[in-house]
């Protein structure tokens, strides 16, 4: 498992899930793998957020998954992300909240698994807490993508 990241990124981690991939004659990931996993997609989602509070939106829709690049143009990601942000305004606090997976039988949703990451964040405008999420889709070549970003 490792970061895989470029110029084309400026850091926005896509972890590998390499260790994760099922053969028959695989191990099962251990709770060790699992846990460096985990701490990788957080730490690549706390890079996405930081890329938005600079304002750099187009650089999270250019690491992004080709689902997002399918399904929204830079321009409307960029529009989109920027307006709510300025919405809510400055970043006071951030805090990571939760960290979930769910798999997709693509119904509703591309088929694969996917990663959402969950913060507690708290911004100038706002009396409460924002829940901010940045979404990961575990791409074909095993690379965790983003997929989207958003405030409710």
């Amino acid at each position: 498992m490792r970061v895989v990241t470029s110029l084309s990124f400026l850091a926005l981690a896509a972890v590998t899930a390499s260790a994760f991939a099922q053969t028959p004659a695989a191990q099962p990931p251990t709770p060790q793998q699992y846990a460096q996993r985990n701490q990788q997609i957080e730490r690549a989602a706390l890079q996405v957020a930081d890329l938005v509070d600079k304002g750099q939106e187009g650089q999270v829709w250019d690491g992004a998954s080709t689902i997002t690049k399918q399904l929204i143009a830079r321009d409307a990601f960029v529009k989109g992300v920027s307006t709510d942000r300025k919405t809510v305004g400055t970043l006071i606090t951030r805090t990571p909240a939760n960290l979930s997976f769910s798999e997709s039988d693509g119904k509703k949703l591309p088929p694969g698994l996917f990663a959402n990451v969950a913060f507690a964040t708290h911004f100038a405008n706002e009396k409460q807490p924002v829940r901010e999420l940045v979404s990961f889709h575990l791409d074909g070549d095993n690379v965790w993508r983003v997929t989207g970003y958003s405030l409710r």
